[in-house]
């Protein structure tokens, strides 16, 4: 009897047309006498609806085509499940394929989807909500919802966003973080949760990011001008700079004077004045180059 393998499709992930990785990946199966077996998320139940897809198959990899948030569902779905991940990045957001160093073009990601060696990588829940790469308090989280809800999309969009974004920037808000033992009262523009080094665009937020370390960092942004809040959307962040701290843990406890805007993995998810972050129990067995 044939082994599985089942492609998770996003239809609208990055506003591009999927059906040539559809293709691609079924014609690979075929080759690697695989039994191809396609499901494309509807936005409705989806959760529930791969669950009892992978009790049907069980496959033993899934092959995940969008962007963060693509994989963000797809592994809360199948939590606690042994299986590996394969990753085709086709989002508007693809940091995590980019800080896991997956290819962009499709000829290169198949192979690693299906063949490679993996790596258990953490995950962190923040407030029962699992972020896989990249959430944040503050401005890029008041980008992410300006974005959202902008009529002009792609990367035009978002520098228009960028100006806005920066345009109506909000006073620094007070925080008070418990992590390591410590207590420590700062004042912030942005405060990154971070799992891994890099945006979506490339650019390192946290130098310290490892993803299977049992850690993630805490950024805390004290001071963003435009020239740094550029540096961070299009280049490297000055982390030298008086303006940057960057605390190590397993567990924290973020306390906000007045409510800020917050994202997850690129999706925001409105404003918070508490936020419980600690390791998860489970680890996510993604394929890597």
């Amino acid at each position: 009897m044939k082994n599985n393998i089942v492609l998770i499709v996003n239809p609208v992930a990055g506003g591009i047309d999927k059906s040539e990785i559809i293709e691609a990946t079924s014609l690979f199966a075929d080759k690697e006498g695989l039994n191809f077996v396609l499901f494309t998320t509807t936005a409705i139940d989806d959760i529930s609806k791969i669950k009892s897809l992978y009790d049907t198959f069980k496959p033993e990899r899934v092959i995940v085509a969008g962007g963060d948030g693509t994989i963000k569902l797809v592994a809360e779905a199948l939590e606690g499940v042994d299986v590996i991940f394969g990753i085709i990045p086709a989002g508007s957001a693809n940091g995590l394929a980019t800080d896991l160093n997956i290819p962009k073009k499709l000829e290169e990601s198949l192979p690693i989807a299906f063949h490679y060696a993996f790596m258990e990588m953490d995950m962190i829940v923040i407030n029962d909500k699992n972020s896989l790469h990249l959430s944040d308090l503050g401005l890029n989280a008041e980008l992410i919802k300006n974005y959202e809800n902008s009529a002009v999309h792609g990367k035009l969009g978002y520098a228009l966003q960028v100006y806005n974004t920066l345009a109506d920037k909000e006073e620094p808000f007070t925080a008070t973080i418990t992590a390591n033992g410590q207590i420590i009262e700062c004042i912030a523009q942005m405060i990154v949760i971070a799992n891994s080094k890099k945006y979506g665009t490339g650019v390192v937020i946290n130098p310290e990011g490892i993803m299977n370390d049992g850690k993630f960092e805490l950024v805390v942004l004290k001071n963003l001008d435009l020239s740094i809040f550029a540096k961070i959307i299009t280049g490297n962040i000055p982390i030298e700079s008086g303006d940057v701290e960057i605390i190590s843990t397993d567990r924290a406890n973020i306390k906000l004077h007045s409510p800020v805007s917050f994202q997850i993995d690129g999706e925001y998810c409105g404003r918070e004045t508490e936020l419980n972050v600690a390791i998860s129990p489970y680890k996510l067995k993604v394929a890597i180059p």
